[in-house]
């Protein structure tokens, strides 16, 4: 090589150094500006996550006091359809109803409207009508015995806003014999909205789905009463879904702000719970400001430093090659420094260790090295880690991901997540392993809790319907195979609306879960399975069973049930909670066009023959199949 050759050589190198130290610095900034641009979504969609979960949580809660107040009026509807409209069945219900509004708080009001719209309870209402009010004009003119939600008014009683909830009633002819009105108070529902700490500028609202408002939060007494029909949610095509998520402009203020609405599926309400959106990103944007000021300060530092590595390429080729080794190994280092960072050589024992093992195992890096890496692993998951790091010394992978049960000083034993990668040395051979491992035992425990809830029912710990449906298909597959019987039984508490009507829902949940205990109790065998199918309704799945066993446990859980003695007057055969059942038994393997839902339906004829022949009895279908058609020529 000619002394020209190498001086222009020499020459270009720190203009090559320099144009990768810009373009370092470059990059680090474009990856910072990206990761924070991705943090900013990651907060909006956090956001959305966690104010849909709000909007459902108050819709939740709006229809459940709808639900409170229906109540209350299909009994007092039942009572004068029966009793009628006599003074002393008005004077019995009027102190009912008196007594009801003082133990709810949110019952605004109660009361009893006769078939001229004139009032038959609320004395303070006499001499005014509501023949021409919506709902009663509703309830007149429609057969339908269904709740009616109606827009908000102002009480008579005292002016203020209320929601009104009412049902029909008939004469004993059939023909209409007035409306059983029940209204909650705006105000209530304003007020729990305060309990949501959503942010300063945010707003809570309530609204019939006609536009109407029925409650707001804050300033409810300014906005109830008012229509918003003409806003998107009622009239722009991609906002009349069910739920989600509404990014705007006000054009009050100009400020940006999001709307995360929720329609029910059940009432004519809409919720709509609103952010202002510089407020929800505050927090990211000041610690996105602290974190590129960081970036920067780190910006200038390479930028310092690749100066000086400039000015100093010169002095030889072999020491900028060192320090290149140097600053790889830093990288190395510093990218795992929040982990655990293990260096394992071909003999499997640990060459380095850093600090942040003490919080990751427990243990002190000079505790550590020397001893064999794989020491702590779980029994269980050993072969498979020796496996991996057999392929990696072997050079038949350069990397792995690996996650495992490991040993703690203190905690007993966690979960570990680890990256490993081959490292090799200068003639290019392996000569060992480096890996980063993070303790993720918190995220396995909720993947673990989130297995549960989707197979178990919160309130009885039986299986789900989810569940049920998922082992009706694995039993029926393994009777199949086996050439065996499948039986199932269909459990229903007698009565039960009577009984949560008499005794109240909090009685009706503790029953369910009483019946619930009864039913496991009964179900013992390991492939048994024993499900709350909806509302009061429980099934049983009994594999490799006859019809002469099914009917012994169906049996046995009727009698417990009846003999667990809990009262029930609603119940007049039998003064206490009873259930009836029905069961049904099958051989899959004899019904080649038969599908898993014919054991169902033949259960529930079953069942409902109980109930038709007087209840708290056991009626077996007999064979499934044969309540089904066969096919011509059979």
């Amino acid at each position: 090589m000619s002394a020209a050759t190498q001086r222009a050589g020499w020459s270009r190198l720190p203009l090559r150094a320099a144009a990768f130290v810009v373009l370092t610095c470059a990059t680090i900034l474009g990856v910072s500006g990206w990761r924070e641009w991705a943090a900013r979504d990651a907060v909006v969609r956090g956001a959305e996550t966690e104010m849909a979960n709000v909007a459902r949580s108050l819709t939740q809660h709006a229809e459940d006091s709808l639900d409170l107040l229906d109540f209350g009026v299909v009994g007092v509807v039942s009572r004068l359809e029966m009793d009628g409209t006599g003074p002393t069945t008005i004077a019995k219900l009027g102190t009912l109803l008196d007594v009801r509004k003082k133990a709810i708080a949110r019952i605004h009001s109660f009361d009893i409207i006769d078939d001229q719209g004139n009032w038959l309870t609320s004395p303070g209402t006499v001499g005014s009508t509501l023949s021409d009010d919506a709902f009663f004009r509703h309830h007149q003119l429609s057969p339908k015995r269904e709740a009616y939600v109606g827009r908000p008014v102002k009480s008579l009683l005292d002016g203020e806003w209320v929601v009104p909830l009412s049902r029909r009633f008939n004469k004993q002819d059939g023909s209409f014999g007035g409306v059983v009105l029940a209204t909650i108070s705006s105000r209530y529902l304003s007020h729990f909205y305060e309990q949501f700490e959503i942010g300063r500028n945010s707003s809570v609202t309530l609204t019939h789905r006609d536009g109407m408002i029925l409650a707001h939060n804050p300033g409810n007494e300014k906005f109830v009463g008012r229509s918003v029909a003409d806003t998107p949610f009622f009239h722009e095509p991609s906002l009349q879904r069910p739920s989600g998520a509404y990014h705007f402009k006000s054009p009050v203020d100009g400020a940006e702000r999001v709307s995360f609405f929720n329609r029910s599926s059940r009432f004519p309400l809409l919720l709509v719970a609103t952010v202002d959106k510089d407020e929800l990103l505050a927090p990211w944007r000041a610690t996105a400001i602290s974190r590129m000021l960081y970036v920067l300060a780190l910006v200038m530092l390479i930028a310092v430093i690749g100066g000086v590595l400039v000015r100093q390429l010169q002095r030889g080729q072999r020491m900028a090659v060192a320090l290149a080794e140097k600053e790889a190994h830093f990288r190395l280092l510093a990218e795992g420094s929040s982990d655990m960072v293990t260096r394992i050589g071909l003999d499997e024992r640990l060459r380095y260790v850093s600090p942040s093992s003490v919080r990751v195992v427990g243990w002190r890096p000079n505790q550590l090295i020397g001893t064999p890496a794989l020491a702590g692993i779980n029994p269980e998951d050993l072969p498979e880690v020796q496996a991996i790091v057999d392929a990696m010394k072997r050079g038949e992978k350069e990397e792995a991901r690996l996650i495992y049960r490991n040993s703690h000083r203190q905690n007993g034993e966690i979960w570990l997540e680890s990256t490993m990668q081959v490292t090799r040395n200068d003639n290019g051979r392996i000569d060992g392993v480096v890996a980063i491992s993070r303790d993720i035992s918190e995220h396995k425990k909720l993947e673990t809790r989130l297995e549960t809830l989707a197979i178990e029912d919160s309130l009885t710990g039986l299986a789900n319907r989810r569940r049920f449906d998922e082992g009706l298909k694995e039993e029926w597959a393994r009777a199949y195979r086996d050439r065996s019987s499948l039986a199932l039984l269909m459990i229903d508490v007698d009565h039960f609306k009577a009984y949560n009507d008499e005794y109240g829902h909090p009685a009706g949940d503790a029953c369910l879960r009483r019946i619930a205990k009864i039913i496991a109790a009964e179900t013992q065998r390991a492939g048994d399975l024993a499900v709350r199918y909806g509302g009061e309704e429980f099934a049983v799945l009994l594999p490799n069973i006859d019809a002469a066993g099914c009917a012994r446990v169906g049996e046995r859980i009727r009698s417990a049930i009846r003999e667990a003695g809990l009262v029930h007057g609603s119940n007049l055969a039998a003064g206490c909670v009873t259930a009836s059942v029905g069961g049904a038994t099958c051989r899959p393997v004899l019904e080649r066009t038969a599908g898993v839902a014919s054991l169902v339906e033949a259960a529930d004829r079953a069942l409902y023959a109980a109930k038709d022949a007087g209840r708290d009895r056991l009626v077996m279908s007999g064979e499934v199949m044969n309540l089904l058609p066969k096919a011509s020529g059979e």
